[in-house]
């Protein structure tokens, strides 16, 4: 091929032979090239992304792990966190039966003291407000506090059982009238003997009503003794422990056996004239470790 250039300038003329051969090899060379140019240029843009989205990638998976391990670590934290709330449910539940039974025990107004209900408080805010808590802080708190129930439970267990001993001893310890009717026909010590006429000394006291009137025991304890004995007539014998004992002579009938438990107050016999007497009266005796005692600061109790 033979390609020749005119041109207005000075009349120039250029003319060019050109091989067919050699210049379809040269294009497709070049174009080969261009295409080579072209793909390599892409592969690297499309390692560049794909380096890009590992990357991202990795970034993500970093991301979940952590996500993960702070989800183990709250669940962790509220799964302690609901196991030190059940603790202390418990131990409230414990505080809140002994506190009834002591305010029981304790003889408080009704009203005084109420364990169903939180305690009254109020005050003025603090001027600077509230502030958030934080976890640690928050824990922290919880721990001192089951610290101190456990504190509050030992000592309300100590004092309920000092109050328990208390009225375990008030209970056992003779206090009071043996009868609900009656007035004193005699007292405790030397005295003119109502068959003999001579002085004799008198280990009780005499209640005297009408017959069939009740009986009633001064004290908890147990009848170690019922039925007839010298002088006596049919008598009632109950021990209260601490080396207390106490006697109800002259019934008409005893209403409790040998053995029984019976507390204060309880109906143990009917007055009557049995024995050595002179009429429908009870013959009240104290005794202490054996000895008989005057019943009147008993009686007074």
């Amino acid at each position: 091929m033979n390609i020749i250039l005119f041109t207005n300038k000075r009349g120039q003329v250029w003319s060019f032979d050109i091989d067919l051969v050699r210049f379809g090899v040269v294009s497709m060379a070049g174009l080969a090239l261009v295409c080579g140019l072209a793909a390599y240029t892409g592969l690297r843009l499309g390692e560049n992304e794909l380096a890009y989205v590992d990357e991202w990638q990795g970034v993500v998976r970093a991301q979940q792990v952590e996500i993960a391990e702070a989800r183990d670590i709250a669940q962790a934290n509220l799964n302690a966190l609901t196991l030190r709330v059940g603790q202390m449910q418990a131990q409230m539940l414990r505080l809140n039966a002994i506190g009834e039974r002591l305010v029981q025990q304790g003889d408080f107004a009704v009203g005084e003291f109420d364990f169903t209900n939180p305690p009254a408080v109020g005050g003025p805010q603090d001027a600077a407000g509230p502030q958030s808590t934080e976890l640690t802080d928050f824990m922290g708190m919880l721990d001192e506090l089951l610290v101190e129930l456990d504190d509050r439970e030992h000592k309300l267990n100590v004092l309920e059982s000092l109050l328990l001993d208390r009225s375990l001893r008030e209970r056992v310890m003779p206090s009071g009238r043996p009868v609900e009717t009656g007035w004193l026909s005699s007292k405790f010590g030397k005295r003119t003997d109502p068959f003999t006429g001579k002085q004799e000394h008198h280990d009780g006291v005499d209640f005297a009503g009408k017959e069939g009137a009740e009986v009633v025991a001064v004290g908890d304890g147990v009848v170690s003794w019922r039925g007839e004995r010298s002088g006596y007539g049919n008598m009632v014998e109950i021990t209260h422990g601490n080396g207390y004992v106490t006697r109800y002579g002259h019934n008409k009938e005893s209403l409790v056996a040998l053995g029984d438990t019976v507390k204060k107050g309880q109906l143990i016999a009917l007055m009557g004239s049995t024995g050595r007497s002179t009429g429908p009266h009870v013959h009240f005796e104290v005794l202490r470790n054996g000895k008989p005692v005057n019943p009147g600061k008993y009686i007074n109790n």
